[in-house]
């Protein structure tokens, strides 16, 4: 595809956060009360965590929120400017402002709402022997509204897209939002891309997931939330496959084909659910010296996936450049990338 026909072609939606990330211990998990490898909201609790977090040597920024890294990633893959756009709500402070330079420097088309009282979300990244936990604070990231999206110049980026992708995480914030996209890409035949994104959202917003998996051409997640998804279901199976399976044949609203369900496991093979078939396909192995942290590294495979589908190619192809983006990724630290890529 030439670069003129893929300007605006992917825009995404949701929580834009400042991740603040460091490696801690066990002993900072156990005080916050945090699980290892599990993302949640922040609670009165977790609030004194951000500034011991922000206290440390090792502390890092990075311009996060999982929507925002996979539209990143899938603009650092395209190599195009202006490729991908996203919207989202910062809060008018020193961290908006990084979140603006960070996107623009990413090449990324970023339409945010600025939010007058609240401040910039923030997430809290605590890295523990390579695994993360995340506790997201959303403050301003939760005050979006659907006005914004309706302004004239933000829904010109909905007309442009031809793939529209959104995390699961922004049903907390949004639900009207999500709708009316989900509803303008069945009409005009465009391509809809969800992510389970999170435990709590397949068991605590089921309704709001409910109303928008019938206008998903593609349900991403990985395989603890597909049990989680397939147990609030009564599924019965704790199987990987037979859940894709079953999420790609739930129900499809007019105007929708068919559906397809891409797991990812970790180490183990990623499952793609298409037409009544499971397919397996191997992620590439990384020694695990090499691995600095797990942040980002769903969202960075579904970057990689989103830059070749834009692009016309096939899930094989997706799916490459899926497992290669999420393998750089987790050698960084953050949802973070050299350069240039390195894919063919």
């Amino acid at each position: 595809m030439a670069a003129s026909n893929l300007e605006g072609v992917l825009l995404g939606m949701g929580n834009p956060l400042l991740d603040i990330s460091a490696v801690v211990d066990e002993a900072f998990l156990a005080k916050y009360d945090v699980k290892p490898n599990n993302a949640i909201l922040a609670e009165d609790k977790h609030l004194p965590m951000y500034d011991e977090l922000s206290s440390k040597d090792n502390v890092e920024y990075i311009a996060g929120g999982a929507t925002q890294n996979s539209i990143r990633v899938a603009q650092w893959m395209l190599q195009t400017p202006g490729a991908t756009s996203y919207m989202g709500c910062i809060g008018k402070d020193k961290y908006g402002e990084e979140m603006k330079s960070a996107a623009k420097a990413a090449g990324v088309t970023a339409h945010y709402y600025e939010d007058e009282a609240a401040p910039t979300g923030t997430c809290a990244v605590c890295v523990v022997g390579g695994e993360r936990s995340l506790i997201a604070n959303l403050s301003a990231a939760n005050c979006y509204k659907s006005e914004h999206l309706k302004k004239p110049e933000n829904w010109a980026l909905v007309e442009k897209a031809k793939y529209i992708y959104i995390a699961g995480f922004f049903l907390t914030v949004s639900p009207e939002s999500i709708q009316l996209v989900a509803e303008h890409a069945a009409a005009n035949n465009k391509v809809f891309l969800m992510n389970l994104s999170a435990p709590f959202i397949c068991e605590f917003f089921r309704d709001a997931q409910e109303k928008v998996l019938p206008y998903s051409d593609y349900i991403f997640g990985n395989e603890t939330e597909a049990r989680i998804f397939s147990k609030v279901r009564g599924w019965e199976t704790e199987n990987v496959e037979e859940i894709a399976l079953k999420i790609s044949q739930l129900p499809l609203a007019s105007g929708k084909q068919k559906r397809i369900a891409v797991i990812t496991q970790g180490a183990d093979p990623v499952v793609v659910a298409e037409d009544g078939k499971v397919k397996t396909f191997p992620v590439i192995l990384l020694p695990k010296e090499k691995l600095v942290d797990t942040n980002g590294a769903g969202d960075a495979f579904v970057g990689g996936f989103l830059s070749q589908l834009v692009q016309g190619k096939s899930i094989e192809d997706c799916v490459k450049a899926g497992c290669y983006a999420a393998n750089v990724i987790i050698q960084q630290s953050g949802c973070t990338y050299p350069e240039k890529p390195d894919f063919n």
